[in-house]
């Protein structure tokens, strides 16, 4: 993914107001400390319950060791074959195992799957030491992409989850960060569909209950302590809508599969999808100066489709405001407006509308015309 397009849809996501309440979808109850379900494609936030309290995000950090992991694999700095010598830190650290062993190699493909479907503690020393040399420069790693990502609400202090009064996280940043992954890793991301691995003869099960209950569930993580209760993130793919619950706190193993199940099915069974755009879809022509073209084709380089109140898809009033002036040199996937969504008169959302074609700069005598053109606007 571009970085221009991976912007757009960051800017997306922070510009989404949560629905308002006006719009009469009654919150599930869940026995949760704090919970969210997030429409994946669109960025909204369709229910929650205390989005920005402090929480202890147990092993649901896995998701930012794994998230720069796969940067640095995508970056060339390390190899999914390469082999991986075990520290006897990585060996002794407390809490959940894959059992590496020292003087016995292992991949990054192998630590992977032991972090991911068997959340081994062992399996995120063993591949933060081989990224950044020791935990602890790995841990400043996480924090700077929490920090790139808009991560507000959270801080790390180590990349296994393990309880630490500096280790904390919201489910609004969990949420973000979960989308960050599918998003910007598609190529990863059905290791968190894997349902068991084996390693030094010993196979455990991804510990994610949906992965059995739902056929539409392909991830994500679990997370426990005692302080953090039982959490979840779940995500479910139905037709052409994904959408992401976050559900921490929770007494029991069980509990937090069905209050996450309970969360999903809220969001498919009182919210229809929508595609207002398809991808490439002119939604407008714009004005460009200094271009080889003075008008540019503006709308959404994906299908743009969001999540409304269940029979409301004819309410949505939709308004375009341009970025102006616009001026050339302009990339197809950079943002040249702004689409404000309404229903019923409240706010639906904001979303960065993108430029479908590539504008080059004009030759003299045009740069030096519309020069004169917005000398007088």
């Amino acid at each position: 993914m571009s970085p221009i397009r991976t912007l757009c849809l960051t800017l997306a996501t922070l510009l989404f107001s949560v629905l308002a309440h006006a719009q009469a979808v009654p919150s599930p109850t869940l026995a949760a400390k704090a919970w969210l379900l997030l429409d994946y494609g669109s960025g909204q936030i369709l229910a929650a319950q205390d989005p920005d309290t402090r929480i202890e995000p147990a092993s649901l950090t896995k998701l930012m060791t794994a998230y720069v992991a796969f940067g640095a694999i995508k970056q060339g700095t390390l190899k999914r074959d390469q082999n991986v010598t075990v520290s006897e830190r990585a060996w002794k650290t407390d809490g959940s195992k894959m059992f590496i062993e020292p003087r016995k190699p292992v991949t990054v493909d192998e630590l992977l799957h032991g972090m991911i479907t068997q959340s081994g503690n062992d399996a995120c020393i063993a591949l933060a030491e081989a990224i950044a040399g020791s935990e602890e420069k790995f841990v400043e790693m996480m924090n700077r992409e929490a920090q790139r990502l808009g991560l507000k609400g959270t801080l790390f202090a180590n990349a296994t989850g393990l309880t630490h009064a500096q280790h904390y996280a919201t489910v609004r940043d969990l949420a973000t960060l979960t989308s960050a992954l599918i998003r910007d890793f598609p190529e990863f991301y059905p290791l968190y569909a894997q349902k068991e691995f084996r390693y030094n003869n010993i196979t455990q099960p991804n510990r994610n209950r949906l992965l059995w209950l739902d056929p539409t569930v392909d991830g994500v993580k679990t997370g426990h302590t005692e302080a953090a209760g039982y959490c979840l993130i779940s995500s479910s793919l139905r037709g052409p809508r994904r959408l992401i619950s976050v559900v921490v706190g929770t007494a029991s193993d069980n509990a937090r599969a069905q209050e996450s199940l309970k969360l999903l099915n809220h969001g498919f069974q009182n919210f229809d999808a929508v595609r207002l755009y398809a991808k490439n879809q002119a939604l407008s022509e714009l004005r460009v100066y200094k271009g080889s073209s003075r008008m540019l084709k503006a709308g959404f380089t994906e299908d743009f489709i969001i999540s409304v109140p269940r029979g409301a898809a004819d309410r949505i009033q939709v308004e375009l405001v341009s970025q102006q002036p616009l001026i050339a040199p302009l990339q197809t996937g950079q943002r040249v407006g702004t689409l404000k969504l309404t229903l019923d008169g409240q706010p639906l959302g904001e979303y960065g509308v993108q430029a479908l074609e590539n504008i080059t700069v004009a030759g003299f005598f045009g740069r030096i015309w519309d020069a004169i053109l917005l000398f007088f606007q």
